[in-house]
């Protein structure tokens, strides 16, 4: 199939493309899952590999840092090679980086396992620039949504699932549950995943790729460890400001390219540049829930908090991923009325008055679960609206590394939250037994600002240039009478 042509709107097209779309949302979710895969035994992670908290905290950092290198590199790697070429790699590197964590019992093979694994999250923004070339017009506004809520959905389930699996079996076991869901999505990218000619050829910007890695690295790792190293340490200041100018470089470097691994003269456009800003806004928000409201949930009554084991609490909050899956045919549906812009300003205007509800309702598990769902849904119709703005203002030549590059800053704004979730939590504190506890302020703070967050994202949605619709090799041009 060429780029040109859209898939017939006969029903067995149709059936056709909806199997395709459920595999690719399948495969959305496996990869997601595995952000949250690993918390349920964080706190036995020490014990488990014989080594200390701080060293075992990576774990969970290189798949973050993997993850977020991999979303626009992969983008890139699809538009050249082949979408499905590369949805195929994401699947084995997620096997790979499976059945080394299966197989470890130190700490460096399973960082290393970790870090392969988040490589497998390029599957993401990969499948949803696919879906606009294998559903007819009238189904890729349910398809991306759909995609696009698996990002909230994986990580909201894997943590009760990985919490089940580890309270009843060996940890060992959420590695090998983890190996066979990839094998089973790999199979069925290769016999159900059409190959569509759709590679653009060129040379890839290896250069570029590791330039980008070292600065992106660099600087999240700063970021992520900022509040255990100490913000104004050398070790802190040294990664960030190393980061950044490495990006700078970086940047410079790729303008003179011919073949970018990112087109920065397609991503600084109006359009792209906000939708990515949006983006690291509704990332922040998103982060702060999933971070903040489990912690409250888990906290011993006699400290404020709700008592529930990390089982029940990620019971709580499952439902408020699941919302993200109901909301994608609602995000659909709003898309095709009014637009994907004004769809991300709800979305985000949702997830907000999620955060002024948790603000308020912070007595028992119900009512912050209530509030999950309600910013979840905001999520779940943000997050299917920003891969539907950026493809309508990119070529389809560069989808798949817009597409990725959103997803970075997606990234962004959730380890940006982490962070500064982290340094609220710590800075009111108070003591119970041995332990140092955030103060129910503590928690106040961190849902007011995710709810300010919310707000500057819809902000700067509002301020979205429209385009025209694109074809294969359009450059976008502003249309007044859309906005």
């Amino acid at each position: 199939m060429s780029l040109d042509t859209a898939p017939d709107e006969s029903p067995e097209q149709n059936r056709s493309a909806l199997v395709v779309v459920a595999v690719l949302c399948f495969g959305g979710l496996v990869a997601s899952l595995m952000q949250t895969l690993i918390i349920p035994i964080q706190p036995e992670l020490p014990t488990l590999l014989s080594t200390s908290i701080g060293n075992a905290s990576w774990i969970i950092t290189a798949t973050l840092l993997a993850a977020a290198v991999a979303m626009p590199i992969a983008g890139r790697l699809g538009d050249m090679f082949g979408k499905q070429r590369v949805l195929l790699a994401s699947a084995i590197l997620l096997i790979v980086g499976s059945l080394i964590c299966a197989l470890s019992t130190s700490l460096v093979p399973m960082i290393a396992g970790r870090a392969v694994q988040g490589l497998a999250m390029g599957f993401v923004p990969v499948g949803i620039s696919l879906m606009r070339e294998v559903t007819p017009p009238r189904l890729t506004a349910v398809a991306v949504s759909a995609m696009s809520a698996t990002l909230g959905v994986g990580g909201a389930i894997g943590l009760p699932l990985s919490a089940w699996i580890a309270q009843d079996l060996d940890w060992h076991a959420l590695f090998w549950v983890a190996a066979g869901l990839a094998v089973v999505v790999a199979l069925l990218v290769q016999f159900v995943v059409p190959h569509i000619d759709d590679a653009i050829g060129g040379r890839f910007d290896g250069i570029g790729a590791i330039g980008l890695t070292i600065g992106l690295s660099s600087a999240l790792v700063a970021i992520s460890k900022g509040n255990d190293w100490g913000w104004g340490s050398g070790k802190t200041l040294g990664f960030l400001l190393g980061g950044i100018a490495v990006l700078l470089i970086w940047g410079a470097f790729e303008l003179r390219q011919s073949n970018q691994l990112v087109d920065l003269r397609t991503t600084a456009r109006p359009a792209v540049l906000l939708t990515n800003l949006a983006a690291i806004a509704v990332g922040f928000g998103m982060m702060a829930q999933a971070v903040v409201m489990p912690m409250l949930m888990e906290l011993p009554e006699a400290a404020g908090g709700m008592g529930q084991s990390i089982l029940h609490a990620g019971l709580w909050m499952a439902p408020g991923g699941l919302m993200m899956l109901v909301f994608a045919p609602v995000s659909a549906s709003m898309m095709n009325k009014f637009g994907a812009k004004v769809t991300l300003a709800v979305g985000a205007t949702v997830l907000g008055v999620g955060y002024l509800c948790a603000y308020f309702l912070m007595d028992a598990p119900w009512q912050l679960a209530v509030a999950s769902v309600i910013g979840s849904a905001g999520v779940g119709i943000g997050y299917a609206a920003m891969p539907t703005l950026i493809m309508g203002a990119v070529p389809m030549t560069e989808m798949g590394a817009a597409v990725g590059l959103n997803g970075l800053m997606r990234s962004i704004g959730t380890t940006l939250s982490s962070a500064v979730m982290a340094v609220i939590l710590t800075s009111s504190t108070f003591t119970l037994g041995v332990k140092e506890v955030p103060t129910n302020d503590a928690f106040k703070w961190c849902f007011l600002i995710g709810a300010i967050a919310a707000f500057v994202g819809v902000a700067i949605t509002l301020a979205i240039p429209a385009v025209k619709k694109l074809k294969q090799d359009d450059v976008p041009v502003k249309d007044e009478a859309l906005v």
